[in-house]
């Protein structure tokens, strides 16, 4: 008879395996693979006017700022196509989570049968919030298109949306953003010259790769 496996690493193993099984399908226009994830950045307002890039100096600004609130930031990224989308809301609500939801599968993949989406288990990314946002048919009808795969508690990073976050963060919003129109206007252009570019992550980890590398989390069998 075999030992039942420690429960916490079982679960971890085999929700990893099950995302990274999804990143190795082919790439299907009618099932679209969609990774998910959220950030968060504050707005701040500068105090003083700043002092433009002139010849042989920077631009130079105060060190004091005015915190201007917080915004959201969702990600949608579609790993086989280099393709993504990004919004700014002011809250982190059910109600916002949904509306993303909807936009992503009546405006953005309106042909799509299926949208299979990666995400990690916050209690807003769950069907109840489509209920909560929309009458029940046009919640059933939004939930019925989408195939959930959520990533294991300690496993964001197995959601490549977190890596494309981060590159928006390192290339766009390392600065001082007064406001959340203002926000909008550089993620956008962000946004739109990475599609036209196409630009992908580059994603190796397999598997195979996990079950040697990370063989420490794999439970231990024996008789």
């Amino acid at each position: 008879m075999w030992c039942i496996p420690p429960q916490a690493n079982a679960n971890f193993v085999c929700a990893m395996e099950d995302i990274l099984a999804l990143y190795k399908r082919p790439c299907n226009p009618t099932t679209p693979l969609i990774c998910m994830d959220e950030t968060s950045k504050q707005l701040t307002k500068e105090i003083r006017r700043t002092i433009s890039i002139s010849s042989g100096r920077p631009e130079r600004y105060d060190y004091e700022y005015e915190r201007n609130g917080v915004s959201n930031l969702f990600m949608f990224y579609a790993p086989f196509e280099g393709w993504r989308h990004v919004s700014a809301t002011a809250h982190r609500t059910k109600t916002d989570w949904a509306q993303q939801i909807k936009t992503l599968l009546c405006k953005q993949y309106p042909q799509a049968k299926k949208v299979i989406l990666v995400m990690d288990n916050l209690n807003t990314h769950a069907g109840s919030s489509l209920y909560e946002a929309f009458p029940p048919e046009e919640a059933r009808a939004l939930w019925e298109r989408l195939e959930v795969h959520h990533t294991p508690k300690h496993g964001s990073w197995l959601n490549i949306a977190e890596i494309e976050l981060r590159i928006l963060m390192g290339q766009c919003l390392n600065r001082r953003i007064p406001d959340i129109t203002s926000l909008d206007r550089e993620i956008n252009k962000w946004e739109q010259a990475r599609n036209v570019s196409k630009a992908k992550v580059d994603w190796h980890f397999a598997t195979t790769d996990a079950r040697i590398k990370l063989k420490r989390l794999y439970p231990t069998l024996s008789c």
